[in-house]
């Protein structure tokens, strides 16, 4: 594995863990997330050509969390409930948006990052949803972090016993 890719996923943990204990929170902070990025995506590609090399990273850093901010203004406006519940998870996808800049992301084929944005925020809304259900269901540990943990885990343990190939006799 290396560092960049590692670094990246456990930044998605946060709040992959954090903002999915309800399937709204998980939805509106998927919302908050598709847009963020696609807009800074969009910006930072008009500007990366006259940007020099030594200055991307700080007018990233810049424009993400101008966006970000925005982005939480509006859902502050919209919703101050689920602005407080979603708390410090909406601001670090301004950091997210820092990091994939500087892994590339965002000069990928367009197909792989739709690919990769989709994957998360299926994965989100799905462990939102699951989390949410098994709550409601009496096991509250499902909407604590460590259930959060617990169910991640399981998810991927099951995805890799899935897709595990058979060994042929």
């Amino acid at each position: 594995m290396n560092k960049p890719a590692t670094l990246q996923n456990s930044l998605m943990l946060a709040p992959l863990i954090g903002a999915t204990d309800l399937f709204i929170t998980a939805a509106g902070l998927c919302l908050m997330f598709i847009t963020v990025i696609g807009t800074y995506g969009l910006l930072m590609s008009v500007l990366r050509s006259r940007l020099m090399p030594c200055t991307r990273l700080l007018a990233g850093a810049l424009l993400a969390t101008a966006l970000t901010s925005c982005a939480e203004i509006v859902a502050r406006a919209w919703s101050l409930e689920w602005h407080q519940h979603a708390g410090i998870y909406a601001g670090l996808i301004a950091l997210q948006c820092v990091v994939l800049e500087h892994n590339g992301f965002f000069q990928r084929p367009r197909l792989d990052r739709l690919r990769l944005c989709c994957v998360f925020v299926a994965l989100m809304l799905g462990l939102g949803l699951l989390r949410e259900t098994l709550g409601n269901g009496g096991l509250h540990l499902a909407t604590l972090a460590p259930g959060g943990f617990i169910l991640l885990g399981l998810l991927i343990a099951a995805r890799q016993a899935w897709t595990r190939s058979t060994p042929s006799p």
